[in-house]
């Protein structure tokens, strides 16, 4: 997949692509109707997005809130078989484009585009003024096609980052994957850490949260996919997202445990799939009681792991 980080002095070569156009975090199923409907013979595939997220730029002391990061969401487009990432930087010059501008100078003259779907609640443009009706008229203007797409629904309405972050927050990692189309993943890094994991018998690969809407803090069940390298592939294994209250720490902090592993993942991406939430974080009177509550947590995790 090509990640484009500019809209002015794109090569001809780049250009020409039918894309699906949206903020697409989570990459839900709502998202992904959106991107197959860019899907045309003949063209290749391409989404336009937008980095740091647009609310990240109006609203930066807000909490955090995205579902993926920019390397997650970059990994799930491209498994969805997208050739073309138009990453844009989102800046105060690009939000104050006016719908008109945006099209002319952004959609046609800049990234050349032949056809673009967008969802039928997306707004853009200076203060959200131009709405995908307005866009489809821009289209004709500017010699691009427009799709809008209808608003994908699931059991209690139309599927939603909100809903999405509401079911993690809570717990609810396979309501999630309903409304996403696939487990919610964290991906990232691996960082060195205490490294308090390997002298427990359970070494843990550390990975940075900040900035990610964080699921409920405890226990999961977790399917790794380590990204590169010479440990590159599938694993299971057991993860803890919290602030590690047994050595009175308040810093958000995910380890992951891979079963069966040996080996050095040292810098190293991983791409971590949240199957299951466990159990709580919790407090130990002592090491051997966390010890004998991790083995509980691996052994429960390997069962269910057996039958996802």
């Amino acid at each position: 997949m090509d990640v484009i980080t500019s809209w002015t002095g794109i090569d001809t070569a780049l250009k020409g692509a039918s894309v699906a156009m949206g903020n697409f975090d989570g990459v839900h199923r709502g998202h992904q109707a959106v991107i197959d409907a860019a899907r045309r013979d003949g063209a290749p595939l391409g989404v336009i997005t937008f980095e740091p997220h647009p609310r990240q730029v109006f609203a930066p002391d807000a909490p955090p809130f995205r579902l993926m990061n920019a390397e997650s969401r970059r990994n799930r487009l491209a498994k969805l078989g997208v050739q073309r990432l138009y990453e844009l930087p989102f800046t105060r010059d690009l939000s104050s484009l006016p719908p008109e501008g945006f099209a002319r100078d952004v959609l046609a003259n800049g990234l050349g585009v032949t056809h673009v779907v967008v969802g039928a609640d997306f707004q853009f443009g200076k203060g959200r003024a131009g709405t995908a009706e307005m866009l489809r008229d821009l289209g004709k203007t500017h010699g691009f096609e427009v799709t809008i797409q209808p608003l994908v629904g699931g059991e209690d309405g139309a599927i939603s980052s909100t809903a999405i972050r509401n079911a993690l927050s809570e717990g609810r990692t396979r309501d999630a994957a309903d409304m996403l189309g696939h487990y919610h993943r964290i991906d990232g890094e691996v960082l060195h850490g205490e490294k308090r994991g390997r002298e427990l018998g359970y070494p843990t690969a550390n990975m940075d949260v900040a900035g990610l809407h964080l699921p409920r803090l405890g226990v999961y069940a977790v399917k790794v996919e380590v990204m590169g390298g010479a440990h590159k592939g599938l694993y299971d294994g057991v993860a803890s997202l919290g602030v590690r209250p047994m050595f009175g720490e308040n810093q958000p902090n995910f380890e992951v445990h891979l079963f069966d592993f040996k080996g050095d993942l040292y810098g190293q991406h991983l791409s971590v799939a949240l199957v299951e939430y466990l159990r709580p974080e919790m407090k130990f009177d002592g090491l051997q009681a966390l010890i004998d509550q991790m083995d509980a947590d691996s052994a429960q995790s390997r069962v269910i792991l057996a039958r996802s």
